[in-house]
């Protein structure tokens, strides 16, 4: 697929951006951390750097103008969406501001210090891969999904229309359902109590987002009320 010039500065923009967050996030860990040698922080940073090449591998040769999509402010976003991203940004930066402060004082290993650290480190690897497949079910649902956006807007500009192939088969909101996968694996992965309490926010904000979406989907999107009556649950099969 041919990219036009514009087209190609976009991508750029995409790519050099989301490099730029694994960045910054790994700051946010380290920084407040005060060391080096912690490696389910490297490895937390590490899934944010697959997830978003293996994004880039998959997208730009087969949809960039999802890239395009994702990148800058839309016309027709909801004022609620802008509000919610703003606090999920700002709790998801806490995440590893907190995790780091505990690595540095040992707020958790204060709570349980009679934990070998061997023993905490079997459940932080299955946390691991458990966020993995969170953030791989995010890129397949993007793989899927040519409107999927980083707002909740209907992109009439873009002739949106209802998805409902891959993981859509299943929940109507499968890239909700990898973040909320990838974030009840964060404290765990990253041997944090604390940091249980911005998560909580996330999780929560989350959940808020997809009911959110859910309803303007359902009021403004032809199709949509059809399809969310053949496939029922949102998030969780057999629950919502």
């Amino acid at each position: 697929m041919s990219e036009t010039p514009d087209l190609s500065a976009k991508i750029r923009q995409w790519l050099i951006s989301g490099y730029v967050g694994v960045a910054f996030t790994a700051a946010m860990l380290f920084i407040p951390a005060w060391r080096l040698d912690w490696v389910m922080g490297w490895v937390y940073v590490a899934l944010w750097l697959l997830w978003h090449t293996a994004t880039a591998l998959v997208l730009i040769p087969t949809d960039p103008e999802l890239i395009a999509e994702r990148t800058g402010p839309k016309k027709g976003i909801k004022d609620w969406d802008t509000m919610l991203i703003s606090v999920v940004g700002l709790a998801t930066l806490a995440q590893g501001v907190v995790a780091g402060l505990d690595v540095r004082f040992g707020w958790t290993r204060q709570l349980w210090p009679q934990v070998r650290p061997e023993v905490v480190l079997v459940p932080q690897i299955v946390a691991s891969v458990v966020a993995t497949a969170g953030r791989a079910l995010g890129v397949w649902a993007m793989a899927a999904n040519s409107f999927f956006s980083k707002v909740v807007r209907i992109q009439r500009d873009r002739g949106q229309t209802v998805v409902t192939g891959g993981p859509y088969r299943t929940v109507r909101h499968p890239g909700y359902v990898g973040e909320i996968i990838f974030n009840l694996s964060a404290p765990v992965m990253l041997g944090s109590v604390w940091t249980c309490i911005p998560t909580t926010i996330v999780l929560v904000l989350y959940v808020v987002r997809t009911a959110l979406e859910d309803r303007t989907l359902r009021e403004e999107l032809e199709g949509y009320a059809a399809y969310a009556r053949s496939v029922r649950y949102r998030l969780l099969p057999g629950v919502w």
